[in-house]
């Protein structure tokens, strides 16, 4: 039976485990470099931190929660339904224990692995499930070090500094702040947003669930497997208008424009709030608080370009002085460095930094050639502009299941080909070029301009693609 190392205990390792552990497959390990299992729902808990995608959906299909607090469920639920689902399967992570390279052995046909601890380790398959949002993004603005405050990115809050009284900047309007701004409002003396581009946001069809919710899903689960469904459909078809179907977005632009004019009576505020580009090119955003928050006396929304960072505050380009006592970078994560900073050597010793120089890519976002049995959870394009990236990662899990087993049942390692591997390349980039993905900066783009992050179809696709392995498309590799 084939060895397996997992690296990463979010969602992504979990569901690996899982998929395996129900198979029959049993040597299994998970790593993990924190003390805790969790992913982003363990580094992200920032005030008001949750998802935008409804747990129903948010959740793996074979183990539906009937207990979810609300339709968008907190940071903390969320990490807890994770840790239950594993421990039901029994998921053991082994904590503490960081990988820093991989290197395949082609005499033994296996992979050897390198811990923090100088451990090595040794499988016949890796899975390296480290997310594309795993590591966050810091500014590269003058002065930042000379800040004589507090400042701390949204995934990595100091829960030990208290807020209340205190005069706050918060650099960037993505999906965190959209959420950690109207949660601590109430509570600062002064807050200043720095709004480099305005986002799209569109009203949160958000409720909390009561008893009745809670028995009505036990003792019917049809009833909570309707209300994924229908979210599934939704985000289908949100999906249509990312991908060139014009009328839905212009539906979607209507929504949010009458959203910011309902919430936002100030024409100049709602002036600076409105957004100048595609909608779909970034994120589309679901909140209900966040622009009413942005029109109390204590906020005020900054466009102006931040020009440097000093002892006291933060200077704009047209040189005006911010002063705050705490800044919070609300400036997302490095979601085009794929696996960084683990260094990770295929065949004949080939670096897969160098291999992916140009972008990262992979078959399926799951394979790469020239490293052999090499599967990855949430590998490039395999991002969501709409959807539930649980859904994508029980695709990818099934898949590399397959390949497991057929591991097992030739004894001979699988290399994916490099033909097969290009022409896909080929395809997904060609698709992603009529996308609304490419029509403005955006965290889903390299520096280059190309898009390794996000899937450029529908997830039903994905499913459809991934469903069943196709031994055709790799050749085997043996021990030499």
């Amino acid at each position: 039976m084939p060895s397996v190392l997992i690296i990463g205990a979010g969602f992504g390792g979990i569901g690996m485990a899982i998929e395996l552990r129900r198979a029959g497959f049993t040597d299994v390990t998970v790593l993990e470099k924190a003390a805790e299992l969790g992913g982003v729902w363990r580094e992200n808990t920032y005030p008001g931190a949750g998802c935008d995608i409804p747990s129903p959906y948010y959740s793996f299909s074979y183990a539906p929660n009937p207990a979810w607090p609300m339709r968008f469920s907190p940071q903390a639920d969320i990490k807890a339904y994770l840790a239950r689902v594993a421990a039901s399967y029994g998921i053991r992570p082994r904590y503490g224990t960081e990988v820093t390279a991989a290197s395949w052995d082609a005499d033994r046909a296996r992979w050897i692995v390198e811990t923090g601890t100088g451990e090595v380790l040794a499988a016949d398959v890796l899975v390296p499930a480290v997310g594309q949002l795993s590591r966050p993004s810091m500014p590269d603005i003058p002065g930042m070090a000379t800040f004589a405050g507090a400042g701390f990115h949204s995934a990595r809050w100091d829960h030990s500094v208290d807020l209340t009284g205190k005069r706050v900047a918060v650099i960037g309007t993505g999906a965190s702040a959209i959420q950690l701004v109207p949660a601590i409002q109430p509570t600062v003396a002064r807050l200043t947003v720095f709004q480099r581009t305005a986002p799209y946001l569109v009203p949160k069809p958000d409720k909390r669930y009561r008893g009745w919710h809670h028995r009505l899903y036990r003792r019917l689960p049809l009833t909570q497997q309707a209300e994924r469904a229908y979210f599934w459909t939704v985000c289908e078809v949100a999906t249509l208008g990312v991908i060139g179907n014009r009328a839905i977005t212009r539906l979607v632009e209507w929504l949010s424009l009458r959203h910011l004019r309902k919430q936002v009576p100030d024409p100049a505020l709602r002036a600076r709030l409105t957004p100048d580009y595609r909608i779909g090119c970034k994120r589309v955003l679901f909140s209900n608080d966040y622009f009413p928050a942005l029109g109390q006396p204590n906020v005020h929304v900054e466009t102006a370009p931040i020009a440097s960072i000093t002892p006291s505050g933060v200077v704009t380009a047209d040189r005006v002085t911010h002063d705050v006592d705490v800044i919070v970078y609300g400036t997302g994560f490095t979601a085009t460095d794929f696996l960084a900073p683990i260094k990770i050597r295929g065949l004949a010793g080939v670096d897969l930094g160098s291999t992916w120089a140009g972008g990262a890519r992979a078959y399926l976002g799951i394979t790469v050639p020239g490293f052999p049995n090499m599967f990855l959870m949430y590998g490039p394009n395999t991002n969501l502009g709409a959807g539930s990236i649980v859904y994508m990662l029980e695709r990818q899990a099934r898949y590399i299941r397959q390949a497991v087993a057929h591991i097992a049942d030739r004894g001979s390692g699988l290399d994916v080909r490099a033909e097969v591997a290009d022409r896909y390349d080929v395809e997904m980039q060609r698709r992603l070029a009529d996308t609304a993905w490419t029509t403005c900066r955006s965290w889903y783009r390299e520096g280059t301009g190309r898009v390794s992050t996000n899937w450029p179809g529908l997830v039903t696709e994905y499913h459809r693609r991934t469903k069943t392995l196709a031994v055709s498309d790799f050749r085997p590799v043996v021990p030499t």
